[in-house]
């Protein structure tokens, strides 16, 4: 469902957009999704609401069937795209888990600014921004997701999370229709 409204006060929340990650193979060109992204992220500033840039450190403990990865990361790993042009305004959430809630203060930070609407936006769909969207959405938030400001690995995982997963628990529209939005 397209985006119905504009709360008194949103945020932007940008999923793993870290040169480690946006270095690997994805369905959608990478550079567009960063370039929509920025571009939210610059019409967030304008307007003063929060801009929260999300980079993953660490794979949190536990066994999976998948095992622990034995790749060694290289140094800048986990440093955010520049083309965000991270600001000093920007809050950085440095997460270790696939969902940004979990185990950090970002939601304690929101509240903090009285946001109730999150507009999500980064990698992966089916894993990091859907894991993200699910907690905001239990969390009482009215979540809107940039479905073209978002790539995943997996074709059809993504779409799964598109036309599946998140109608149930957000509205999803276009960045040229969230800045158009804005810009009312």
């Amino acid at each position: 469902m397209p985006l119905s409204k504009l709360d008194t006060t949103g945020a932007l929340v940008v999923i793993d957009l870290q040169k480690g990650i946006v270095s690997l193979p994805t369905v959608h060109p990478v550079e567009e999704v960063i370039g929509r992204s920025a571009q939210l992220a610059r019409a967030f500033r304008r307007r003063g609401w929060p801009v929260v840039l999300v980079n993953v450190t660490a794979r949190a403990t536990g066994r999976t069937d998948a095992g622990m990865s034995k790749t060694s990361f290289p140094a800048d790993w986990a440093e955010l795209v520049p083309e965000l042009e991270q600001q000093a305004g920007d809050h950085l959430v440095s997460k270790q888990r696939w969902g940004a809630f979990l185990g950090t203060g970002l939601d304690e930070y929101l509240r903090r600014r009285k946001v109730t609407q999150v507009f999500l936006a980064g990698i992966s769909t089916s894993a990091g921004v859907e894991s993200t969207a699910r907690s905001a959405y239990d969390l009482g938030y009215n979540v809107v997701l940039v479905t073209d400001a978002m790539t995943d690995r997996n074709a059809d995982a993504h779409r799964h999370s598109i036309e599946n997963i998140f109608p149930r628990l957000a509205e999803t529209d276009t960045t040229e229709n969230v800045l158009k939005a804005m810009a009312q």
